[in-house]
């Protein structure tokens, strides 16, 4: 999982406080404590029900980050004096706000590398390929001339494999080597 609920919570009350003042951000921190205790309450019920029946552990760990984000929010504002809270003012909340954007970021980026790894995979051919007496022999003595293995000769010569309009299959004269065939076409 990306975001904890400690995450979540940082993030929503940071956004939500905006703007606040510091009575508005207290009956925040009062209606967390009424949530935090009724999702507690709910977590040691025998059969959870109404909105709490999904997951009531995370609904109660959800609550429980809520309020001790707004609780530190009315600290910021105790401590430094403010009427509103200005979230660019917030050292500890815009720094957790850049490591949540950076962690996405990441994540990101991470997704569409596996996604691209994926897509390749798909496009990959494995085979096993069993060739007559002659043909092994063919393809072991380029492979020797060419220092590569007959799996390698394989590969180059699949690489270079055009099929024309009538479903005819040719390979056009080359020389296997060490070399890859995005070097030779630059």
């Amino acid at each position: 999982m990306i975001w904890t609920s400690e995450d979540v919570a940082r993030d929503q009350v940071r956004r939500q406080a905006a703007g606040m003042t510091v009575d508005q951000v207290a009956r925040a921190v009062d209606t967390a404590v009424v949530r935090v205790r009724e999702t507690r309450q709910e977590l040691r019920s025998p059969a959870p029900c109404g909105e709490f029946a999904p997951d009531p552990q995370e609904l109660a760990d959800r609550w429980a980050a809520l309020l001790t984000e707004c609780q530190r929010i009315a600290a910021h504002l105790t401590a430094c004096g403010a009427a509103l809270y200005d979230g660019d003012q917030d050292e500890t909340g815009s720094t957790w706000a850049r490591e949540r954007v950076n962690r996405r970021t990441t994540a990101l980026q991470n997704h569409a590398a596996w996604t691209e790894q994926q897509r390749q995979a798909r496009d990959e051919l494995r085979a096993d390929l069993w060739l007559s007496a002659s043909a092994g022999r063919r393809i072991r003595a380029a492979a020797a001339r060419a220092g590569l293995t007959p799996n390698e000769i394989l590969a180059q010569l699949a690489e270079r494999v055009s099929v024309d309009d009538d479903g005819a299959v040719s390979v056009a004269p080359f020389t296997p080597g060490r070399t890859t065939v995005a070097s030779e076409e630059r």
